[in-house]
């Protein structure tokens, strides 16, 4: 493959890889739009689905192949069923993402080679876009929503709790020797791209020598930055979405906010299936009433459709409109959502399904924000009333809300990147 050739100037071409769910892309438009107005020209390499975003927000729109919706996010948050195991529904899922991987690679090849002088590496294409920068020439950064490095402050974000620094650690390193991380790596990829081939373990090992630069999207005053990390490897803080001026709530959404007590907010983003959705929309109703309290439902990639007089079932709201008029917020605890709901200062009650999802409760939890959550697939409208109900009624969780949320608004994690972005390219224009 030949290395980028077009000289260097002042606007230099930044490519975002965005790979995954609405929830991954999402702060990835944020970080772009702060680069734009900084002076970089950029470009997004991600689904068909998410062109119209892309474009909206004036950055060029590169296409990957595959459909976000068809990953099997889904499956992973359905309700129990007799006779269906976790483990077995977590094979096919892992399996469904190993062969996107696959089906990526051309793509991912098409779009960085179009006049890219600098590549941010994220998600599950996170090692395959750092061989492929080496491949070009060029320089690059790895971005993360979830801390995939090994520590023994906290195990691997796959749904366990704590078993202690040295099993936290121990199981880390387990991930990246045996290739079970969303960051895997194909010897066949860097054969294509001819670079010197490598697996997982090998382009871990490689990115740690090399202190190859890892930003971690998410705030450290949520997840302080372990001290036995890396040098290289940062906790800048938050990508918040690009704000949405031109966005309107429906005069229904707006009369209903005015005819009554702040409600609460359920939401289940990209996850869940739609072949649950009557069922868990019944047990959201049951559970509102239950809590006396008032509802909005987003819909989300499940279809959930709750129907109650004191419920009001809506579309797509911008986070940053929708949270802070809420008495708590109810959702499947995304990294993106969890952090919409603690900038917005009002507490959360967690219906995580899998992956990152209950370390995220967890830490929602231990930071105060919010009294507890219920595993999704275990779903009881009884139990999630109870938390709802603590949630609203005890002063604390919306005091320790309030304070989190004020912490976070002194943060500008988009402002670290930006910053190391620029680095990356002054460094590259004295290269050439």
């Amino acid at each position: 493959m030949a290395h980028r050739t077009r000289p260097y100037d002042a606007a230099m071409t930044v490519l975002i890889v965005a790979t995954g769910t609405q929830g991954d892309l999402s702060p990835f438009l944020g970080l772009a739009t702060r680069l734009r107005a900084a002076g970089h020209p950029v470009a997004l390499a991600t689904y068909e689905a998410f062109a119209e975003q892309v474009r909206r927000n004036n950055c060029e729109f590169r296409p990957l192949p595959g459909d976000p919706r068809a990953l099997g996010v889904a499956e992973q948050g359905r309700l129990k069923k007799a006779g269906i195991g976790d483990s077995l529904r977590a094979g096919v899922w892992l399996k469904k993402i190993r062969r996107h991987l696959e089906e990526l690679g051309d793509g991912l090849i098409a779009a960085a080679e179009k006049d890219t002088d600098l590549l941010l590496c994220s998600g599950l294409t996170m090692f395959h876009s750092y061989h492929l920068a080496k491949a070009l020439g060029i320089p690059s950064l790895g971005l993360g929503l979830q801390p995939l490095h090994p520590t023994g402050d906290f195990p691997p974000p796959i749904g366990i709790p704590s078993l202690g620094a040295w099993a936290n650690r121990s199981l880390g390193k387990l991930m990246f020797a045996t290739g079970l991380t969303p960051w895997s790596s194909s010897p066949e990829f860097c054969k294509k791209i001819g670079v010197p081939p490598m697996n997982t373990a090998e382009t871990f090992r490689r990115t740690t020598e090399e202190r190859w630069p890892v930003h971690y999207g998410f705030s450290p005053t949520v997840v302080r930055r372990p001290a036995d990390w890396r040098p290289g490897v940062e906790v800048v803080g938050y990508w918040w979405p690009p704000e949405q001026p031109a966005w309107q709530p429906s005069q229904e959404l707006r009369d209903f906010l005015d005819g009554g007590p702040a409600p609460v907010r359920i939401g289940l983003g990209s996850v869940g299936d739609p072949r649950d959705a009557e069922r868990i929309g019944e047990l959201v109703v049951d559970a509102l009433r239950r809590a006396r309290v008032r509802g909005v439902v987003q819909t989300g990639w499940a279809g959930l459709d709750a129907r109650d007089d004191a419920v009001l079932t809506i579309g797509d709201a911008p986070h940053d409109w929708l949270f802070p008029r809420m008495a708590a917020v109810v959702h499947h605890m995304g990294a993106g959502t969890t952090g919409a709901g603690l900038r917005a200062g009002v507490p959360a009650v967690g219906l995580p399904a899998f992956g990152d999802a209950p370390f995220w409760a967890r830490r929602v939890v231990a930071m105060g924000a919010g009294p507890g959550f219920l595993p999704l697939g275990t779903l009881h409208a009884g139990r999630l009333a109870e938390l709802i109900r603590t949630a609203v009624d005890r002063p604390q969780y919306a005091q320790r809300s309030r304070l989190l949320a004020a912490k976070l608004a002194q943060e500008d994690g988009a402002g670290r990147t930006v910053e190391a972005v620029d680095r990356l390219l002054n460094s590259g224009r004295g290269m050439s």
